[in-house]
């Protein structure tokens, strides 16, 4: 296909007018990568603090409760979208790319250009058709009674704060900080409700007088105020209503568990081909697409979610609809949860209380997660250009070749090693959420999995980049 007629090609009158980060002009020092990086947080955290204008109501049934935390999203005020546009615009550009319908060369600096405006563009215009959505579909009020002027205020205030975090994200990107803005956003907001569940001041009253929502503030309270000692540390370790002390336990426990496995790797050695020298070695993980399985599948599962409650809320009595999924409000809140059909198998259970009453929906659902996670896995490894066939011809590129074998022979001997790692990583990031989930940790299994990856994934990056850890130049 010639250059003329590419697809890409017809974002060049947009290029102009789409908002850009300046590429640096010299490498940016470590410690001001780290001060740009605290800069983006904290205006993140500010918009995802501040109340959308105009808004009469949001506490009806959120149909993206599933997701939230994932998508870097706050309910009611500006960061309502979250990291959603730019990720969905990120990951269709990768599939069509992996796929091969776009002719790009990202080593012309003219098609890097083009692909970022492109993938700038579909964002925003994901911004605006999202914010839309959300306004015209009464998630702040009937669109009659707020006005029309009220909503396209809405419907601005949603997609500026959504160019905001795309150009956040672009910036770190670029080189001004470390990472990107989305995994950056993804892990505070994670910690941020993890930290909030353990430590909240908010009182409640639970029936048995009032107690604090954090809890370890909850721990410490009940101690402190009940005469009978071992009836307040049974209530602070296994309270129902609110957060207790065995779902923080539990989250630690699972912190360190993904921690620890972080260091599983398969060590291939690797020498030039051009030059005589040390052996290095090429390091294949047991998370080999990281978190990528678990999001993919826990976004699969929150756009079914997202249907079903919609087909449901319209056409309750269609057997269809209701073989998608039933639903109904949880006791004493407006969310609503699956209670039957395809989505109530697709949902975690709560705790093992609740898997041991349903044992077919929690071995539906465990075969499900492992499945889905190994499937994205394996798929993730072809579109991402992280194959057995992408590798081999890194190692052609670079001069390199493993040790002990012909140079022909990289793509036979990483054929055995990668998808296998890439497809048991993801049983084992299925699994772990699993287990995550059943445990009844604060937060969601996928959402403690996804924390602690990027996390690591940071710090790998600081002891690069800051000199701490020496990494041969190849990785």
């Amino acid at each position: 296909m010639s250059k003329s007629v590419r697809f890409i090609d017809l974002v060049k009158p947009f290029m102009p007018i789409i908002p850009e980060v300046s590429t640096p002009e010299r490498k940016v020092p470590f410690d001001q990568k780290i001060i740009w990086s605290a800069v983006s947080l904290l205006i993140y955290l500010v918009m995802s603090q501040i109340p959308l204008y105009g808004i009469m109501s949001s506490d009806n049934a959120d149909p993206l409760y599933w997701l939230r935390m994932m998508l870097a999203s706050n309910r009611g005020t500006l960061m309502e979208l979250g990291i959603t546009p730019i990720m969905t615009s990120g990951m269709v550009f990768q599939i069509l790319g992996g796929i091969k319908v776009l002719d790009v060369n990202l080593d012309l600096r003219s098609d890097r250009e083009l692909y970022q405006t492109a993938q700038k563009l579909l964002a925003i215009i994901l911004c605006f058709g999202q914010a839309t959505v959300y306004v015209l579909t009464g998630a702040y009020g009937p669109p009659a009674s707020l006005g029309a002027g009220v909503c396209l205020l809405l419907i601005l205030q949603l997609v500026f704060a959504g160019i905001i975090v795309i150009l956040l994200d672009e910036m770190l990107q670029k080189g001004y900080g470390l990472g990107s803005g989305i995994s950056l956003f993804i892990a505070s907001n994670i910690c941020e409700q993890i930290f909030w569940k353990a430590f909240s001041p908010i009182t409640h009253n639970t029936g048995r007088g009032t107690e604090f929502e954090g809890a370890v503030i909850g721990f410490i309270h009940l101690l402190l105020t009940r005469r009978n000692k071992a009836k307040a540390l049974y209530d602070a370790f296994y309270r129902s209503t609110l957060p207790n002390m065995s779902q923080l336990l539990a989250t630690i426990i699972v912190f360190g568990v993904v921690i620890y496995l972080q260091g599983f790797r398969v060590e291939l050695p690797v020498r030039s081909s051009r030059a005589r020298g040390p052996y290095g070695s090429y390091p294949i993980r047991l998370f080999y697409t990281s978190n990528m399985p678990i999001m993919l599948q826990s976004a699969l599962t929150s756009n079914v979610f997202i249907i079903s409650q919609t087909l449901f809320s319209r056409f309750p009595n269609n057997l269809f609809v209701r073989l998608i999924g039933t639903w109904d409000s949880r006791p004493g809140t407006a969310q609503l949860s699956a209670v039957g059909g395809l989505a109530y198998y697709m949902q975690p259970p709560l705790s093992i209380h609740d898997a041991v009453i349903d044992p077919i929906k929690t071995f539906v659902y465990i075969v499900f997660v492992i499945a889905a996670c190994a499937f994205f896995s394996n798929l993730w490894i072809d579109i991402s250009g992280s194959s057995p066939r992408d590798v081999s011809k890194q190692f052609k590129e670079q001069g390199l070749v493993i040790a002990g074998y012909r140079e022909n022979m990289a793509y036979k001997e990483l054929k055995k090693v990668i998808p296998t790692a890439a497809a048991f990583g993801g049983m084992c990031i299925g699994a772990l959420s699993v287990v995550s989930d059943l445990c009844g940790t604060l937060g969601s299994g996928t959402a403690i999995l996804v924390a602690v990856t990027t996390i690591y994934g940071y710090f790998e990056i600081a002891a690069k980049e800051g000199g701490g850890v020496p990494m041969p130049d190849f990785l």
